[in-house]
This record gives structure tokens, sequence and C-alpha cells, in this order.
């Protein structure tokens, strides 16, 4: 997933996906002119965990 919508579950991933598409919790860019950039659709199947081990 791009654009820094960070989340280890899918609902805290569609959660930042939202706040990102309705701009009531992520900030603006100041000094950038263009509109915001639209997050990219969730994939339909379930997420994979990157198996990074800690």
């Amino acid at each position: 997933m791009c654009r820094n919508l960070v989340g280890r579950t899918r609902d805290e991933i569609t959660e930042a996906r939202e706040a990102w598409t309705t701009g009531t919790r992520l900030g603006t860019v100041e000094g950038y002119d263009g509109g915001r950039l639209s997050a990219p659709e969730l994939p339909a199947g379930a997420l994979k965990p990157r198996g990074r081990v800690r």
C-alpha cells in the first residue's frame, strides 16, 4: 500500500484510507497547489503479512 497509510490490520488500513479520503484525520500539505491525491483501492483478497521478525 502506498501513500504512507500505515496499519497492522485491514481494518486499520481501511480506516486510514477513509481518513485520507475525507481529510478528517490527516493534515494538508502546505505549499502544494494540486488537489488531494486519491488513495489506491485495497486489494479484494486478504492482506498478507510481510513476515518480518523482530
